[in-house]
């Protein structure tokens, strides 16, 4: 189950509408982890010529929402709150985003997150915490296509 279960999230992530507008890919590391790497250029940067503060936000949730839902395999989980602290500017170039799971497993679950450019040093960090929706994860196709379906 589990192999299979990270599998459907990763096609979620991958087959998003908003990933379109973010060149990035999800990797479940295991169970609680997770990493996303993707590729900063100018077309997001802000008027003073580094990443938008958009980028933290969307790809620190983002690793921290899916190490949290490797420990929920039948529903999706949706933020809650999400606190984010912005280092160091992020200039053109490899980024990556690290997700691991924090506590809980029945109603909230909190996960951190951090980014590291390409020379491994840490410009962001975040913590969420996140809920189980009423949306059964099996009712979602891409994650579905993973179990056959």
């Amino acid at each position: 189950m589990s192999e299979r279960h990270y599998r459907g999230l990763e096609a979620l992530y991958a087959e998003a509408p908003i990933n379109r507008m973010f060149r990035s890919r999800l990797s479940i590391v295991e169970q609680g982890r997770s990493r996303i790497e993707f590729d900063v250029g100018p077309d997001v940067f802000h008027g003073a010529g580094a990443a938008h503060g958009t980028i933290y936000f969307k790809m620190l949730d983002d690793a921290a929402f899916y190490a949290a839902n490797t420990l929920v395999t039948d529903m999706f989980i949706l933020t809650t709150a999400f606190n984010i602290f912005l280092t160091r500017p992020i200039g053109a170039g490899p980024v990556t985003a690290h997700g691991k799971w924090v506590s809980g497993t029945r109603r909230v679950l909190i996960a951190e997150s951090w980014l590291t450019d390409a020379e491994g040093e840490e410009v962001g960090r975040g913590t969420g915490t996140f809920m189980r929706s009423r949306i059964p994860l099996a009712s979602l196709a891409p994650y579905a296509a993973a179990f056959g379906g």
